[in-house]
């Protein structure tokens, strides 16, 4: 599921600082690494497992992430062929460092996820391995699984397999300096390929009627003493560098398919209610959707850079929710077996520094592609998994909401009684007096409660009532 990610600029000292840290606590989330997971990582990262891996690197990966980021899960170089394209895209090799039943690995069946704060993170491994030896840093030569990934001319992916390999990032690039080089013309053909490739994934993404949330980020700034709440608008660079991982997921769950043994990301199709429901939020926020046009076609119409649009984006991952892990055994696949979000077997296993699953699909892949069994520890863990997954997903779930709350408190703390500018977007079923309002400035969904029905998908002025930093709650009333 997209997640709803925010982020602080500056604001160093402010009150939201302070809170973020208490909610932390109040979480009961780790503020460290035990000293013996410390210890054996520190060990792990100068001893890493590498006697299994083939030398890759004399080709020039590079790596893509948003700005300042050091936990590097991918790194890609991507070259035309006679017949179509070639995708390469190497994977940190985290089981290259974690010993099954050592106690990194136990501290991260404790984690599962990586947590995401406006302010920093909590990592699912040490700093050490997920910022140090197991990232694909520039410059560095480093173990990966390794995907080589053949397409035609159309994009079509027509053959697939995973390699241990050494590799050597030569250039750690982000977004919107990618965005720049390919519109600009400059790029070498590796990097402009990703313009070529994302296109042509998105033409088969389409196809087969899948569909992808281009979520903007929202960005709190701090401005002279207060905070400001805005969206940012995804660059065309994110979502062609998100196809590749798409494609990726695609190929590693036919590969368990073909062997008969692995974990799925599923997610059954939304029920009616649902859909009906973000019809209505359509309605409020002006977006048009006619009822012989299917849901995907129409968030494919949208523009993330517009506030309504990434208000309703932000709507649409409600479509998402059941999603879940799925383990197969002896080529029974589970029912449901497609992620109905991109229509077609898909699993996680591009982010192994980040979400604890992803080791698990790399081994279960990397044995597919050599025609063997998945190691026994892979096989042990396996049933286990998705109630780990589901556990960590819930507790990533409550640290994103519950950062949310706190930062709409905190940006309208002071701002009790002022009237704003909205669209009711929502109306509790059986109790019209309570719904969602949309306030276009700041960018801020919140609940709204009135002692008379709410105009569901009119513009009305409504009233803070309520923003308690405390008790991270915001309310509003019509004016």
């Amino acid at each position: 599921m997209p997640r709803r990610h925010l982020h602080l600029t500056g604001a160093d000292g402010t009150p939201l600082r302070s809170a973020l840290h208490t909610l932390r606590t109040g979480l009961g989330l780790p503020a460290g690494f035990p000293p013996a997971v410390l210890a054996e990582a520190v060990e792990a990262a100068r001893t890493p497992d590498v006697s299994g891996h083939l030398d890759a690197t004399d080709l020039p990966f590079l790596t893509i992430d948003p700005p300042g980021s050091t936990d590097l899960d991918q790194a890609m170089y991507l070259e035309r062929r006679p017949h179509g394209f070639r995708v390469l895209y190497a994977i940190a090799d985290v089981a290259a460092f974690v010993r099954p039943g050592g106690e990194p690995d136990a501290e991260a069946h404790r984690r599962v996820t990586t947590l995401y704060f406006p302010d920093g993170r909590i990592p699912l491994h040490p700093p050490v391995l997920s910022e140090g030896a197991a990232s694909l840093l520039p410059g560095e030569t480093r173990p990966a699984a390794l995907w080589r990934i053949d397409l035609d001319t159309e994009g079509r992916t027509v053959a697939a397999e995973v390699r241990r390999a050494l590799v050597r990032s030569r250039a750690q690039l982000d977004y919107a300096g990618v965005q720049r080089q390919i519109d600009a013309g400059t790029a070498e053909e590796p990097l402009a390929l990703l313009r070529v490739i994302g296109l042509l994934r998105q033409q088969q993404e389409t196809a087969r009627g899948g569909i992808s949330l281009d979520v903007p980020e929202q960005e709190i700034v701090a401005r002279g003493g207060t905070y400001g709440l805005e969206y940012r608008a995804p660059v065309p660079a994110e979502s062609w560098n998100a196809q590749i991982s798409l494609l990726t997921g695609m190929a590693a769950a036919a590969l368990m398919r073909d062997s008969g043994t692995g974990i799925l990301r599923t997610l059954p199709v939304a029920p009616d209610g649902a859909v009906a429901r973000l019809r209505r939020s359509a309605e409020a926020l002006r977006i048009d959707w006619p009822h012989h046009v299917p849901y995907a076609e129409v968030v494919r119409s949208l523009d993330p850079a517009k506030g309504s649009h990434a208000a309703f984006l932000q709507e649409c991952t409600t479509l998402l929710r059941g999603a879940g892990y799925s383990v197969f055994t002896h080529g029974d696949l589970p029912v449901p077996a497609v992620h109905a979000a991109v229509a077609e077997l898909y699993t996680h296993c591009t982010a192994p520094l980040r979400r604890l699953v992803d080791r698990y699909a790399a081994e279960l892949c990397l044995a597919a592609t050599a025609e063997r069994e998945p190691p026994e520890w892979v096989l042990r863990a396996l049933p286990g998994l998705p109630a780990e997954m589901a556990e960590g997903t819930r507790r990533a779930n409550t640290v994103e909401r519950a950062c949310v709350d706190l930062v709409e408190a905190a940006l309208l703390g002071d701002r009790i009684g002022e009237v704003f500018d909205g669209y009711v977007i929502d109306v509790k079923d059986g109790e019209p007096g309570i719904g969602t309002v949309h306030i276009e400035d700041p960018a801020i969904v919140a609940r709204i409660e009135s002692s008379t029905p709410l105009p569901l998908g009119e513009r009305l002025r409504a009233r803070l009532t309520r923003a308690d930093l405390g008790s991270s709650k915001v309310l509003f009333a019509p004016a």
